[in-house]
């Protein structure tokens, strides 16, 4: 089997990439060959004893794409995107990136089943921003894509454009809404949820972190680890199980920023709650406001995907599988 991820340098495609060859295959067939896309890039997998192409690629850039399908993938993994402060702070760059770059991904397939028939599983990760106030207590399986982003409308028109291709077959999609993936490893990044993360990543290991927000504010999360498990399901689910409505939100775990600290209190002590300082962000306040903060989902529960029922769990996970099971 042949695996292509594009995005494969950014944290959640590093790992699943790391997955995948753990694990040596995909659902029932093995994987021979790897082949890793990103704007910068991309680490060889360590231990792979298949096939691996590294290549540096900006999807929205004409012709790239094609030179990707040419390949004729069986699997790939849309994870390519800016996130979503960025994609709210330069309006061009990210319809570029997140709307013509998946267009042009989407038309490549086709493209090229017209030459021989050709229809790989396609998993395209979209997000919760997709949807906009205001909101239902619990967003179920029914609610309204109305985003109220850049970003989520990028996500949105994505998600209608993987809808209609997989309905004409030329590919057989699935489109999946994460939820705010923490606590993300490395260094903060653009994202206006980035804070999520950073209130707990930055004092588990003695440093600062800065709390754009209140308190209670509530919102979706769910772990890198269960992110990947999310990829490898959608990647070998039977669609017919599926059917037309090829996108769904994901379950997670909705819980307030205060809710977090106090989870992060319990794991790693006073100490660490200590380091965070509260200094308001109007901006981040706004976008944030127009994000759901709880879910219904019961089509993903259905279908058999999982994620964390715990915030000490998320964090356990993250010093587990970032911290070496220590914290400072």
């Amino acid at each position: 089997m042949h695996i292509l991820i594009i995005g494969a340098a950014g944290m959640v495609g590093r790992k699943l990439t790391e997955k995948l060859v753990a694990l040596g295959g995909l659902g029932d067939k093995p994987v021979d060959k790897l082949t890793l896309v990103d704007v910068v890039p991309p680490s060889a997998p360590a231990g792979f004893t298949g096939a691996t192409q590294l290549l540096t690629a900006d999807l929205s850039q004409t012709g790239e794409a094609a030179k990707l399908i040419a390949t004729r993938p069986d699997v790939i993994f849309h994870l390519a995107a800016i996130v979503s402060g960025e994609a709210e702070a330069d309006f061009d760059k990210g319809y570029r990136i997140n709307l013509d770059g998946t267009r042009f991904l989407f038309e490549a397939v086709r493209q090229e089943g017209l030459k021989i028939p050709y229809k790989p599983r396609l998993v395209f990760t979209s997000s919760i921003a997709v949807f906009g106030a205001p909101f239902t207590e619990k967003i179920d399986d029914t609610f309204l894509s109305a985003p109220l982003t850049s970003y989520g409308t990028q996500k949105a028109i994505g998600e209608l454009l993987l809808s209609d291709y997989s309905r004409r077959g030329f590919f057989d999609g699935i489109g999946i809404r994460l939820p705010t993936i923490c606590v993300r490893p490395g260094k903060p990044n653009k994202a206006a949820s980035g804070f999520f993360s950073n209130i707990l990543r930055e004092p588990l290991v003695g440093q600062e972190a800065i709390l754009p927000v209140s308190e209670n504010v509530r919102h979706w999360h769910a772990s890198p680890r269960a992110a990947v498990g999310f990829l490898l399901h959608a990647a070998t689910l039977d669609t017919e199980r599926v059917g037309p409505r090829r996108n769904f939100s994901l379950p997670g775990l909705s819980a307030t920023v205060g809710e977090q600290i106090e989870a992060l209190r319990r794991v790693a002590g006073e100490k660490a709650v200590g380091l965070i300082r509260r200094e308001k962000d109007a901006v981040i306040e706004k976008i944030v406001a127009g994000w759901p903060s709880d879910f219904r989902p019961e089509r993903a529960l259905a279908l058999g995907f999982r994620a964390e029922s715990s915030f000490d769990e998320i964090i356990r996970v993250h010093i587990d599988d970032e911290l070496g099971g220590k914290i400072a």
